[in-house]
């Protein structure tokens, strides 16, 4: 195994990042708001973001996730008295011993954020357990990081410990929108709902008006709305390969709120280069070299996203190896360099041997 070294560089601002003209902060009407890099978790956009929060039918997101990692979308579920008669709000009026995928059920949750549907998820992934599954949601959240989040339900109606905070929700959203399955559902504009065994079905519209616009990138991800939580959003959108993740709380304009908060996160934040290509970060030793050692440098260009502001608290971790053997090859990988602000990895960048290193014959070593 190899032996590693490892150096913490502080950058200071100023040094580094040449001086830009950053646009204000977006002014919002939500409560609560956060703007979060799905890739790295980096958060771009803050608002009273532990604040805690109804989160309404933005509840479905975390039903979603446990529905598609406890159980099979090809399942074939009989729907129950209790689901076949909750009645409130959205529904898509699913009636008692009916049969209908768990796939077709998680659909109508998510796009037209139907109740009903999440009585019967919650109730055949836990094993006709209601609340089990209500408590599998809890952990997950927890595991999430999204410790001041507590589920009472699993679509979101007001009750007095279901409680979230717009910060839990990006966490929990960014790690939504890596399932696939999750995010082409939550991206679907228009979908057509069949039941098991039967002529019934119904074509339903996401109710995210931002997927029926021209907003560029859109594709997600879920709305809520009740008279305790308000109007909520959360949002995502991609450009360039970089996602972006919007969480709009108790909001008077939601629609408008997270168009303000992905285009300042799209357009506004300026790309800074943390490093440059070739840029020398150190000397590893060459065991059996015909130089003792190799300059270590990076191997590509990297630039970061940082809001105004936070260019001080990034710092940069470096891995080197103690030594390598020869013969180096120009190239060949050395070690690692990691970018980070507030413990969140932006991004890192190998760092590879700056030249070749031949090997020298066992007979050179020897004294004359």
């Amino acid at each position: 195994m190899k032996h590693l070294r490892i150096i913490i560089l502080f950058i200071v601002a100023g040094l580094l990042f040449p001086t830009y003209a950053y646009a204000a902060s977006p002014r919002v009407t939500a409560d609560a708001a956060v703007l979060m890099d799905v890739e790295t978790g980096q958060v771009l956009y803050a608002r009273k973001e532990t604040d805690h929060k109804d989160p309404a039918s933005l509840t479905k997101i975390m039903t979603a996730i446990v529905a598609l990692e406890a159980g099979n979308l090809d399942d074939v579920v009989t729907i129950s008295k209790r689901a076949a008669y909750f009645a409130r709000g959205s529904i898509i009026d699913i009636h008692k011993d009916e049969q209908i995928t768990l796939e077709n059920l998680l659909r109508a949750a998510l796009i037209m954020s139907a109740n009903d549907t999440t009585i019967a998820i919650a109730e055949h992934v836990g094993g006709g357990n209601y609340e089990r599954f209500v408590q599998w949601m809890n952990i997950k959240a927890k595991l999430l990081g999204a410790k001041d989040t507590r589920f009472e339900n699993t679509h979101g109606f007001t009750a007095p410990n279901h409680k979230t905070t717009a910060y839990d929700l990006a966490l929990i959203a960014r790690y939504a929108l890596k399932n696939p399955t999750l995010a082409e559902i939550v991206s679907t504009r228009k979908a057509t709902i069949r039941w098991h065994n039967s002529d019934r079905e119904v074509t339903i519209n996401n109710t995210n008006r931002l997927l029926r616009g021209n907003y560029v990138g859109i594709d997600g991800v879920k709305t809520g709305t009740t008279s305790a939580a308000g109007h909520c959003l959360i949002a995502s959108a991609t450009r360039d390969g970089r996602q972006l993740v919007a969480v709009i709380l108790h909001s008077d304009a939601r629609y408008q709120d997270a168009k303000k908060l992905l285009t300042y996160g799209f357009e506004e934040i300026p790309a800074v280069t943390a490093a440059t290509l070739n840029q020398e970060l150190g000397q590893v030793q060459v065991t059996g070299g015909w130089e003792p050692d190799v300059a270590a440098v990076v191997q590509e260009t990297v630039e970061l996203h940082i809001p105004e502001g936070q260019e001080q608290n990034l710092r940069t971790r470096i891995w080197l190896d103690r030594s390598v053997e020869s013969p180096v090859e120009q190239g060949q990988v050395v070690g690692r360099m990691d970018f980070i602000i507030d413990n969140v990895r932006l991004g890192s960048t190998l760092l590879v041997a700056a030249t070749a290193v031949a090997h020298k014959p066992w007979y050179r070593h020897l004294v004359p």
